[in-house]
């Protein structure tokens, strides 16, 4: 039995390859995922094995409290008198300190050097210690004072050399320097997108406004001495406010955050791969029912032999195994390509990552080919369990099929009760409080899942009625795109046939070839390839000639429509694959839609101001020198800024805002209790909460709470007023105090943004004054607030993109199931076929027939997945107030349009090889 299912599978590599193209993709996304995050979290690692080599131990300010770690918060810097003291110490062999912060540079063209959304690192070096230099110098010098060093990277973009001058923005003006040298960061071959800027200890100190204070101080013991003997001596000396940890722990910690994002990344990814797995399930399930349906006298005739049911079943099974490892194989390798292609997708959209050479781990490939031959597997045991059902006397019947089983008649019932199942767990996870984020997300993965099965197994009860539906639908679509498609494919590929193989003289086969490559040139270069190979020499032309036909040839397009209501559970399995494609497309657009609709009200609501003040890439803070410079432009009227910091109050990290006194002018917020006059009177301890804060922690106005600051401070605060934010979300912070007080506990005050109203409002002079005031700071802008709602939605719309690029890889996978549905069925109807070409039915007749099953097919894959999505986009929307239920209809007609184009491209293969039918072999195949 195991040559036989061998020789099987050799017997019909086209529908095992078009069966494995599911398997293919998946395991493909899974070990693109792995190799993905495997080689960011290799070049981090090097990047953070580099800041620590020949180092031992680290000092750096400390924080009183944790972190979140969604924040980007960095503890405060201390006194650099510290390093003296230390480097004093008789256990200390070298020490050297530094700092660190934002520095812009600033290209030829007076903008911002940005590459994607990666960060612009500036920090000190020091000549003098070059066992903790980073840097390796490629050419010139280091830096003197108000100079600095820029990375190759940099300069090859931008066209800087060495000696050239460039601009350079920190917390303060654009500065001028002159490059003295350009480096790179040691042994990593790829730090992102990142711009790096090096300085002298002074001129860093300068830029960063540290003057006499230091961020790190790296550490080198001296011989004989240990590793903990270093660190308790440190230790002993080190003021409150500052730790030392080894250098290994240093790096660990400085990689926590790439470290959790990588986490997220790799489950964001992985979740894909196991949709495009999960939708391949379905391709495969099917495909296996169908050529199992297709081999029912192959199989009776094992049985009439003396097979077993059980050789019967190990034979199926054995094939869907080899199948699924050939499968996973191919993927593993095709996942190389897809980490290259994630990479390039996420420096599309600003997120340029850090890359040392790809990483393929020995982890990578044992859970891709278990992932790949366990999904292919347990595809496969429904349709190996119905071939065991084969009785021996099929072999003698020809058209035998197999009978239902005896539970056929429950599976409606059952498919419901599974569908209703999933939306239960779904209400669970979504509406019971007091879950775990474990139970959540199980409970609402494992209710979309059973959502899914039962709404495919049920769909079969649907597909008489929305095939009565889709039958116009489909062929007048069908119709326009081919109208719409017609001079660009249609006509180009008859002119340039017959510019090739077309009667007439030698001039009009000259003239047709001239005018098909203007009218398309790509179709060019393919028929080129098909006349080299004549390929097309029996080729019937379809276009013009049979253009007509395509208006009113309804035979064919009525077959179509029946032959797809002929087996409603063929149809409904073929169409399941896309209706989750387009179920989760649905409710990512209609989710994305609902967090920009509730955005845009709400800064309509809060926002009363002319303008924005905000960084280049929308989301960066700036300093407070910035606003300053902005507050100087004639006409202003009222300007306030919104500080942006951490802070621990009732024993957890909070994010804090700051506000002045002008704020009340262009700031509307929706008070539960207080007014507009509470933002501009908070005063050294006053402080406004959100409303849902001051419920979690019975707050009302006269309150106090303590809140210890980042500079190690506690204020004792009084609830000045409470405030109900929008759906939409708001600028400011769990709490939020004076901008005095915020400036007088955290040492490195930023804005998160800043907004102004100027006589006159919105007026082109009103923005050219305040280009003008902002010119000083090239990466600040002023956006109106209709820029300002586009510009901070972009990132929505950006993280849009990419998940509708990841979904299209299931659409993708639904797209060949279809293609070999359809090429199964023109196996199974090959002798059907003959006979309508016997009768007169036309190549052409016989694509459009083809076509329109699989356009209809596509269609209702569509209909249910647009409707099934809706449906959980609504359940979100009503248990997430940040979200609201907004239809995207514009949309939403683009992927009904897609499907279109999806049955259409399904079709081609498939309607061409019936097409291609000898009339007298077809009625003659068995």
């Amino acid at each position: 039995m195991i040559r036989f299912a061998l020789r099987g599978l050799l017997g019909r590599k086209l529908r095992t390859a078009l069966t494995a193209i599911g398997v293919v993709l998946g395991v493909a996304l899974v070990s693109g995922t792995y190799v993905l995050t495997d080689s960011i979290s290799s070049a981090f690692d090097s990047i953070f094995t580099e800041n620590y080599k020949n180092t031992d131990a680290a000092i750096t300010g400390k924080s009183p409290f944790e972190f979140n770690q969604e924040s980007d918060a960095t503890p405060p810097p201390f006194d650099q008198s510290l390093l003296a003291t230390v480097q004093g110490l008789p256990e200390v062999g070298v020490a050297g300190g530094g700092v660190f912060g934002q520095a812009q540079l600033i290209g030829r063209d007076g903008k911002a050097v940005v590459f994607g959304g990666a960060p612009n690192l500036g920090f000190s070096v020091d000549p003098d210690r070059p066992e903790f230099n980073t840097l390796a110098l490629v050419s010139g010098a280091w830096p003197a004072s108000g100079e600095v060093v820029i990375d190759t990277q940099t300069a090859s973009k931008k066209g800087f050399r060495t000696g050239d001058t460039i601009g350079v923005q920190a917390r303060g003006p654009i500065q001028r320097m002159r490059i003295s040298g350009l480096v790179e960061f040691g042994q990593v071959s790829s730090i992102g997108g990142a711009t790096l800027a090096g300085f002298d200890l002074p001129t860093a100190q300068g830029l960063f406004d540290k003057d006499g204070k230091l961020d790190q101080i790296l550490v080198a013991r001296k011989d004989g001495t240990s590793e903990q003997q270093l660190l308790d001596a440190i230790g002993k000396v080190l003021p409150e406010g500052t730790q030392v940890r080894s250098a290994d722990d240093q790096a660990v910690e400085d990689a926590k955050g790439t470290s959790g994002f990588l986490d997220f990344f790799r489950t964001f990814l992985l979740v894909f791969a196991g949709i495009a797995l999960f939708v391949g399930s379905f391709v495969i399930a099917n495909s296996l029912s169908i050529t199992i349906a297709q081999r029912t006298r192959e199989f009776a005739t094992l049985r009439t032999l003396g097979a077993s049911r059980r050789q019967v079943l190990g034979s199926v099974v054995l094939e869907a195994l080899v199948t699924g490892l050939v499968a996973a194989v191919a993927g593993l390798f095709l996942g190389l390509g897809i980490a290259t292609g994630l990479f390039k997708i996420f420096d599309s959209i600003g997120l340029t990552l850090p890359n040392n050479g790809l990483v393929f781990r020995t982890r990578t490939i044992v859970v891709g080919l278990a992932v790949g031959v366990l999904v292919t597997l347990v595809a496969s045991l429904r349709p190996a369990w119905r071939a065991t059902r084969v009785p021996p006397i099929a072999a003698v019947r020809e058209g035998a099929t197999l009978a239902p089983s005896r539970f056929h008649r429950f599976r409606p019932v059952g498919a419901a009760l599974l569908a209703l199942a999933g939306v239960a767990l779904v209400v669970v996870g979504l509406f019971v409080d007091g879950l775990s984020t474990t139970t959540v997300l199980s409970s609402l993965g494992a209710g979309v899942l059973l959502i899914f099965i039962g709404i495919a197994l049920f769909s079969s009860r649907l597909v008489r009625p929305l095939a009565a539906l889709s039958d116009p639908v489909a062929r007048w679509s069908v119709l326009i795109l081919t109208v719409l498609a017609w001079p660009f494919f249609s006509l180009p590929y008859w002119l340039l046939r017959r510019g090739f193989w077309g009667p007439g003289t030698a001039g009009s086969r000259s003239a047709g070839l001239v005018l098909g490559a203007v009218l398309n040139p790509v179709l060019l270069v393919i028929v080129t390839l098909m006349a080299v190979r004549r390929r097309v020499s029996s080729w019937e032309p379809e276009w013009p000639a049979d253009f007509p036909g395509v208006l009113t040839d309804r035979p064919a397009t009525r077959i179509g429509g029946q032959n797809s209501r002929r087996d409603p559970h063929r149809t409904a399995s073929t169409a399941a694959a896309l209706m989750i494609g387009l179920a989760l497309v649905t409710l990512v657009a209609t989710l994305g839609a609902g967090i920009i609709k509730p955005f845009e009200d709400a800064v309509d609501r809060i926002f009363s101001g002319d303008y924005a003040i905000t960084a280049q890439n929308n989301f960066s803070p700036l300093s407070p020198k910035v606003a300053e410079a902005v507050a100087a432009t004639p006409g202003v009227e009222a300007i306030s800024s919104v500080r942006s910091g951490q802070a621990q109050a009732f024993g957890e990290a909070i994010a804090i805002t700051g506000v002045d006194t002008q704020a009340p002018a262009v700031l509307t917020l929706d008070w539960k209790n207080g007014s507009q006059a509470v933002l501009g009177e908070l005063g050294a301890d006053g402080a406004v909460v959100d409303g849902a804060y001051a419920d979690q922690h019975k707050l009302q106005v006269g309150s106090t709470f303590p809140m210890q600051t980042v500079g190690g401070r506690t204020l004792t605060l009084t609830v000045r007023g409470i405030f109900t934010p929008p759906p939409g979300g708001s600028p400011f912070g769990k709490v939020t105090i004076s901008t005095t007080a915020f400036d007088a506990n955290n040492p490195q005050p930023q804005n998160l943004y800043t907004f102004v109203s100027l006589q006159g409002g919105v007026t082109a002079a009103n923005t050219h004054a305040l280009d003008q005031a902002l010119a000083s700071f090239p990466n600040a802008k002023a956006q109106t607030r209709e820029q300002f709602k586009d510009a901070q939605s972009n990132g929505i719309k950006s993280l849009l993109n990419v998940l509708y690029v990841l979904l299209a890889l299931s659409v993708l996978v639904s797209l060949f199931g279809i293609v070999n549905t359809l090429v199964l069925t023109v196996f199974e109807r090959t002798r059907e076929l003959g006979m309508l070409r016997a009768i007169g039915l036309t190549r052409g007749q016989v694509k459009r027939m083809i076509r329109q099953e699989s356009v209809m097919t596509a269609l209702i894959g569509a209909v249910i997945g647009i409707v099934l999505g809706l449906g959980l986009a609504s359940l979100l929307a009503a248990r997430l107030d940040e979200v609201s239920f907004t239809v995207p209809g514009g949309q939403l007609v683009i992927f009904a349009v897609v499907s279109v184009v999806v049955g259409i491209f399904a079709a081609i293969w498939p309607a061409r090889r019936a097409a291609k039918l000898n009339p007298l072999e077809a009625l003659q195949y068995e």
